[in-house]
C-alpha cells in the first residue's frame, strides 16, 4: 500500500514524495501532508471556471463551448452569458437559467467568468 496519503484535490491514491511534498500523478497538485487539513477544506468550497476564477453565487458566466441539451433539439452554443448562477455540490456544480432552454444545471469546467 502507498504510505503517502491521497491526494486532496482529487482523491487519488497514487501519490508519490517530491522532497518535502507529496505529488499527485494525475492533476499534478503539489501539497504538504501537514498543511493538507487547512488547504483540503479550501480547495472544496473553491468553485472554479475554466481559467481557474472562483465563481460567486450571483455572478454570470459565459459558456464555452456548444453543450448538448438532453430532450431538446438544439443545444447551447458557445458564447451564450448565463446570469445569477447558483453554485451547488455535486458533479453539476452551477445552477442557472438560460433563455430559450429554462432551468439547468452547468458544469464549471465549461464556463468562463463573464
Amino acid at each position: 500500500m502507498n504510505e503517502y496519503p491521497a491526494c486532496p484535490k482529487c482523491k487519488c491514491e497514487y501519490t508519490y514524495s517530491t522532497g518535502s511534498l507529496v505529488t499527485c500523478p494525475e492533476c499534478f497538485y503539489e501539497w504538504n501532508p501537514e498543511e493538507a487539513v487547512a488547504e483540503s477544506e479550501e480547495i472544496t468550497k473553491k468553485i472554479v471556471d475554466s481559467n481557474g476564477n472562483e465563481l460567486l453565487d450571483g455572478d454570470s458566466v459565459v459558456v464555452i463551448k456548444d453543450l448538448p441539451v438532453k430532450g431538446a433539439s438544439k443545444s447551447v452554443k458557445a458564447g451564450t452569458k448565463v446570469k445569477n448562477i447558483r453554485l451547488t455540490d455535486g458533479d453539476h456544480n452551477i445552477d442557472c437559467k438560460i433563455e430559450g432552454f429554462g432551468a439547468m444545471a452547468l458544469k464549471s469546467e465549461f464556463v468562463r467568468k463573464a
